[in-house]
């Protein structure tokens, strides 16, 4: 396995639709009605619309890294994305923008800014998957998001059947969502991002970040260095693909960051007392943002905690859920993640979100 992509075992079928397990980072997935691979947007758009004139329901993959495919598969046509590419649209004396192909392994992006002197994404370094899901999901980590550096969404419509380029301002980008999240409409083809021109990473945010880099919050430090630090840190949580690491066999954090009202926040607290002070960060419209993993862990599910057929908490990290053996089924998988959220739920009154997309399955 890549740093980025569930590929196929070598020696395999890429278009064997035997079972779909083999693309994604959590290795469970049943088999797909139809494979197909898409190498150019172009392509991606034509297997689209054969499999639409086919009246099959499309799956769209690239990294596999965010996604919980049941283990009933898929009925219809599987695309797997692999497009590639980033070339320079647009620059001027501060700014670069880049347009990258949506089967763009994320972090080999990542790389390319940060060797190139490109500062904006240098704090999503290590994260799984392709460029193309990025928007998709606002992704996120360690102070830094998607959506404050792209400008642009190019997508095909399926609903208009003609291929668009979306402003960032209507891409509807939210903690962790955006207009394309659980919706067919979209299929993401590439993704313009504007960048700064330094070789300083923007100001670290995140305080667990500047303490790894010896530095305050609101400090700026060498590119190359936010990006070795923030793919340690990420290694330590088993949060890099690793094959010969079952605790990476995951989707990462499983569950979102729950945002609560300031009512149902207090009323944490007052359920929360005997435990100490809720891990929580203020949001906009006086709501608060409470860690999922404190919220996990204290409702009695730690690190290593254990669910059926081999499926078992991260040793490392208590939001991932992996597969651990190897052998589990995404129905053991799913089993487990309804018993943390119902946990949760009964310890403190706080509902918790799956962040990764479902298909053919739900808790």
């Amino acid at each position: 396995m890549s740093d980025v992509y569930a590929e196929p075992t070598t020696g395999a079928d890429p278009t064997d639709p035997a079972t779909l397990a083999r693309y994604t980072t959590l290795r469970l997935g049943g088999p797909a009605g139809r494979l197909e691979i898409a190498t150019s947007a172009d392509e991606i758009v034509r297997r689209v619309r054969e499999a639409e004139a086919r009246e099959q329901a499309v799956l769209l993959l690239a990294g596999g890294s965010n996604v919980v495919i049941g283990d009933q598969g898929f009925p219809g046509t599987v695309v797997l994305i692999r497009s590639r590419g980033l070339r320079v649209v647009a620059e001027d004396a501060d700014t670069v923008t880049v347009r990258v192909e949506a089967g763009e392994p994320w972090d080999d992006l990542v790389a390319a800014t940060v060797e190139r002197g490109w500062s904006g994404l240098e704090c999503l370094s290590g994260i799984p998957g392709s460029a193309g899901a990025t928007p998709i999901q606002n992704v996120g980590a360690y102070g830094q998001e998607v959506a404050e550096t792209i400008v642009a969404v190019e997508a095909y419509d399926r609903t208009e059947g003609k291929v668009v380029r979306i402003a960032a301002a209507d891409c509807g980008f939210a903690y962790r969502g955006s207009v394309f999240k659980y919706s067919d409409r979209w299929v993401v083809l590439s993704v313009d991002f504007r960048l700064t021109r330094s070789p300083l990473s923007g100001p670290v945010r995140y305080a667990e970040l500047a303490r790894a880099l010896g530095v305050e919050v609101g400090d700026r430090v060498p590119l190359a260095d936010a990006r070795a630090t923030v793919r340690r840190l990420r290694a330590g949580k088993g949060m890099v693909l690793d094959a010969q690491d079952p605790d990476t066999w995951s989707v990462g954090s499983f569950f979102t960051n729950p945002v609560l009202e300031r009512e149902a926040y207090e009323l944490l607290r007052e359920r929360a007392a005997d435990l100490g002070e809720p891990p929580s960060w203020p949001c906009p419209g006086d709501t608060v943002k409470v860690s999922a993993a404190w919220l996990i862990d204290k409702a009695g599910f730690g690190k290593g905690y254990t669910g059926p057929e081999g499926v078992a908490i991260s040793t490392k990290h208590t939001l991932a859920l992996t597969n651990h053996t190897g052998t589990a089924s995404t129905a053991a998988l799913v089993a487990l993640a309804r018993e943390i959220r119902d946990g949760v739920q009964t310890r403190f009154g706080v509902t918790l979100h799956p962040e990764p997309v479902l298909i053919n399955c739900t808790i």
